[in-house]
């Protein structure tokens, strides 16, 4: 339950902090969105703990809208902070949300180790925020970046991050290249996925994926 410090809350701050924890999802949802329609800065804090140990999906995701309608200079720091903590959830959702908020003062805390945490939503919001954080003239070094991660995970994992690098562009095509002809099987039928996808977004990511299991199960490099 996120805690209520009543030395420096009013009875509606009070009353919109202990919805956040209410035991129906619905509640939680409608508490989010209230706190957000108000945008009251002093609900900040409150915003942020939730969304370090929210459940549901979708009262998350009000949670974060909630905090991109507070001043950026309020929650950005906050943020920052909780990518410190250890908490996977804790961090995915910091970074899901300082994704959202845009402001590239967060840019230098998006780091290789977030990049390349081993909890894969972590990793995953690590992508999208530094998709949309990384400031001019970086991109190709975070195509690197992302390039090294090639090959892990499940489907949506490897959907995720080629589309950080078709987002990415350009400065994403001669890591991609050079992926495209590794000597690991996954690694390089993900690269071409990756490819393909950014000429035609539209294009089937599964072939390039599906043919690499193929070719691991048969114990081969392809």
């Amino acid at each position: 339950m996120v805690p209520v410090n009543t030395a420096h809350t009013n009875p509606q701050v009070t009353r919109l902090i202990e919805a956040l924890a209410a035991e129906k999802p619905s509640a939680r949802l409608k508490a989010a969105l209230a706190i957000g329609t108000d945008a009251d800065p002093a609900l900040a804090d409150a915003l942020v703990a939730r969304s370090a140990v929210e459940p549901d999906f979708y009262v998350r995701d009000m949670l974060t809208w909630a905090l991109t309608r507070l001043p950026s200079a309020l929650t950005v720091p906050k943020l920052l902070a909780e990518l410190r903590t250890g908490a996977s959830q804790a961090r995915s959702q910091a970074l899901h949300t300082l994704s959202k908020i845009g402001d590239q003062a967060a840019w230098p805390a998006v780091t290789p180790s977030l990049l390349r945490d081993p909890d894969d939503e972590v990793a995953r919001a690590a992508w999208r925020a530094a998709v949309a954080l990384v400031p001019e003239g970086h991109e190709a070094a975070l195509a690197e970046e992302l390039v090294s991660q090639l090959g892990r995970g499940d489907r949506e994992v490897h959907l995720s991050l080629s589309r950080a690098l078709a987002a990415l562009g350009e400065p994403a095509e001669p890591v991609l290249r050079a992926a495209a002809a590794s000597g690991d099987a996954a690694v390089r039928a993900h690269a071409e996925a990756t490819e393909r996808l950014m000429r035609d977004p539209e294009a089937s990511f599964e072939l390039g994926v599906d043919h690499a299991k193929r070719i691991i199960a048969l114990g081969g490099e392809g």
